[in-house]
């Protein structure tokens, strides 16, 4: 669909759309109004009143996979599949295929972009005025209030090549914003080459439009693969731009607003803390500033935004649905790898699973490199391989296929001193850390162990089977003893056990696979959290025994997020003004998605 607008119909006509009369605040009241409502499983949120904005806000747009499919259907997924299917289906050429694939290549020539005269979004051009708009100040602790669906658009200071990315925005004044740019991402890269010129980079920052606009930002495209181009495979049609005179790039003509601006070389400020999607608060970094010049928006403009935070928030149906989109271009990209899962209930980065060919002996671990050198993959911290295929969504059966296979003597590789992902803080140092992939091919070597034998470690509380060969403990604090790991790793008791995780409440991390994915993926890192009996071979270490995964809290760690107990209460208090006649189920904020089976 072209413009939000008509994304907005079709949720009215759908019922999933409530509209909320009630002034709602945007510091802290309106995110802990949505967490709650997605927590429920309930509608988008169209708040028509936000204190002290001139525009309504509308919030969970994504927030359901039926939602996601409403905005986006399944034209695109078809075109996908056969565009990956094309390389086998034209072997051996013939005028017979050409001619089967006509409808293909119509539908394909309307994929681009294309230049118009005026566009809803230019109806108003002013002077900026952030102040005036509904940014969500959504955590108690972080740094201010931002812009949480930003689509940043750049062109390449010396190739023109586009990126359209979501950076987060921190609003500082009526012109000046932060602009998150983390490592590893396009937008970043452009305002390199251009600092390193001296130059300013020009910026748009673009708010609503198609909902494709906002699929195609967080889409893990290849670096140099232009993000409209999704954009307008899932519209439909080429996406409209318009010339104007406020700055040198394009607008994109069904925004709701366009914020046309630069950023300065050389200029830096503290942006932050934030509540992430990791379910706790990145910290406060310097980062670049972009400057707004001039605004363009619709006379009747609606502003959309999401809240993150523990999953499953919004970014999760997102992230699931593009993850399914371009899986069948996995293969096409990385022949080797038949399938991969970036799992949300961990961040997305910090653990993947993949399906490989294993022909020949270590094959896999050629698949492994090249999939942790593909453009946003390389940022995956842990990497389970296999050669079966499976469902690899169904994190049980794909973590006891790996442990009834994995050899700790030859099977983990854990390469330490790289970097990582921004908004993971399990590492020495913001963007550093290391990575881990282990092995689960060929045929099982032992039968794994379901109910747990004998005496608890010292210190340990209790001992919870999550799957076959994965034991979880109730651990000291790390605080009060943080070398329990090593001395763990050592008790008799987990000889048979592959793979161990200490967690600070056992029975609670093995509640639900989400709890358990987000409690040991997002608080462990392998260089510093994966302990066992160990030794060097070849340059290699070798591990015998089980594996500890030491995932305690550790206090260098960001706090986790919860909704602070003022603004629980006045929501609690409000629910009934917000959703008169009790028509929306009020959601538990606190945990989100994570205890639900």
């Amino acid at each position: 669909m072209r413009d939000l607008r008509a994304f907005l119909d079709v949720l009215r006509r759908e019922n999933e759309l409530v509209e909320i009369d009630a002034e709602c605040d945007p510091h802290l009241e309106i995110a802990e109004i949505h967490r709650r409502v997605i927590a429920g499983g309930g509608p988008a949120l169209l708040f028509k009143r936000p204190r002290g904005a001139d525009f309504p806000l509308v919030t969970n747009l994504f927030g359901t996979k039926k939602r996601v499919d409403l905005a986006f259907g399944q034209r695109a997924n078809t075109f996908i599949k056969r565009a990956a299917g094309l390389p086998h289906e034209l072997v051996p050429p013939s005028i017979g295929k050409l001619w089967g694939l006509r409808d293909f290549a119509w539908e394909a020539m309307s994929v681009g972009m294309k230049t118009v005269g005026r566009g809803p979004v230019t109806e108003v051009s002013t002077t900026p005025n952030l102040t005036r708009l509904p940014l969500l100040h959504c955590w108690q602790k972080d740094g201010g209030s931002f812009v949480t669906l930003p689509l940043v658009y750049t062109e390449h200071p010396e190739t023109g090549v586009h990126n359209l990315g979501m950076y987060r925005i921190q609003r500082y004044s009526d012109s000046e914003t932060g602009i998150h740019w983390q490592i590893g991402k396009g937008g970043g890269f452009h305002y390199s080459v251009a600092e390193k010129k001296g130059q300013a980079l020009p910026l748009n920052l673009f708010v609503g439009g198609p909902p494709a606009l906002i699929a195609s930002a967080i889409a893990p495209l290849p670096e140099n693969v232009p993000e409209l181009l999704l954009t307008s495979l899932l519209v439909g049609e080429p996406v409209r731009r318009v010339a104007t005179d406020a700055g040198p790039l394009p607008v994109v003509a069904d925004a709701e607003f366009a914020f046309v601006g630069e950023v300065a070389p050389g200029v830096r400020r503290p942006e932050g803390p934030f509540g992430d999607h990791y379910g706790y608060y990145s910290l406060q970094h310097d980062y670049p500033v972009f400057t707004a010049r001039r605004v363009f928006h619709r006379k009747d403009a609606i502003f959309p935004a999401t809240v993150v935070g523990k999953p499953r928030q919004e970014d999760f149906f997102l992230g699931d649905w593009l993850q399914e989109l371009l899986s069948p271009l996995f293969p096409v990209v990385m022949p080797a790898v038949r399938d991969l899962w970036s799992y949300g209930e961990t961040g997305y980065h910090s653990l993947s699973a993949a399906v490989v060919w294993e022909r020949y002996g270590r094959e896999a671990m050629a698949s492994a490199f090249r999939i942790l050198g593909e453009g946003q993959l390389s940022l995956t911290k842990f990497l389970l391989v296999l050669d079966r295929p499976m469902d690899l969504r169904d994190f049980k059966l794909v973590l006891e296929t790996v442990l009834a296979r994995f050899r700790p003597q030859k099977d983990l590789y854990v390469f330490a001193n790289l970097s990582m992902d921004t908004l993971d803080y399990c590492g020495p140092a913001v963007n550093e850390g290391s990575k881990g992939i282990m092995l689960g091919v060929g045929e099982p070597v032992r039968e794994l162990p379901r109910q747990f034998q004998g005496d608890l470690p010292f210190g340990c509380r209790d001992a919870v089977v999550y799957c076959g060969g994965c034991l979880v403990l109730s651990a000291p604090t790390y605080v009060n003893d943080p070398g329990a790991a090593t001395r763990i790793a050592a008790h008799l008791s987990l000889r048979d056990w592959p793979m161990v995780v200490l967690a600070d409440d056992a029975e609670r991390t093995c509640a639900t696979d989400a709890r358990l994915l987000w409690t040991t993926f997002t608080r462990m890192e392998p260089a510093a959290d994966i302990h066992g009996a160990r030794r060097i071979h070849r340059n290699h270490v070798v591990f015998d025994g089980p594996l500890v995964f030491d995932a305690r809290m550790k206090p260098t760690y960001p706090e986790e997020l919860f909704c602070d107990p003022d603004t629980a209460a006045l929501v609690s208090r409000r629910w009934a003004e917000y959703f008169p006649g009790g028509r929306v189920e009020m959601g538990d904020s606190d945990t989100g998605h994570l205890d639900k089976t």
